[in-house]
């Protein structure tokens, strides 16, 4: 099955999920500007962002608030996904955000600070280490 016809038979699959259940589900994968007013109106409490926001290796501020001014703070859940740098075993190091299917490191460390920062941007943060998922 091409990735096309997949990515659609999951839309349908979301929507139908999202339609039965409104604003109990939080939907996310390639939510930007020009779909997450869409999602929220089939019934999505909240809007999952990683890859838009977390941009070519950094937080796009633009796009954030951007988004942000389209749907308000009270819809957006931020993923940080994160893993340590490759040979990183100390546990004492940190770990960054990582997009694209977790292979794409950023800049982002995700410490008190980052979640400072972004919390006025956010409702809620979905923050977990990929390596234990």
């Amino acid at each position: 099955m091409q990735q096309h016809q997949r990515r659609t038979q999951h839309q349908k699959k979301a929507k139908s999920a999202l339609q039965a259940y409104p604003n109990g589900l939080q939907v996310g994968g390639g939510i930007n500007e020009t779909n997450a007013q869409e999602w929220l109106s089939y019934g999505a409490s909240h809007v999952i962002v990683t890859s838009y926001v977390f941009h070519h290796g950094q937080i796009d501020m633009e796009r954030l608030t951007n988004l942000v001014n389209l749907i308000g703070k009270d819809k957006l859940v931020l993923d940080l996904s994160c893993r340590r740098k490759p040979n990183d075993t100390n546990p004492t190091k940190p770990y960054y955000v990582v997009t694209d299917r977790w292979q794409t490191y950023t800049n982002v460390e995700v410490n008190e600070e980052t979640l400072q920062q972004l919390s006025s941007y956010c409702d809620e943060f979905l923050v977990h280490g990929v390596e234990n998922e």
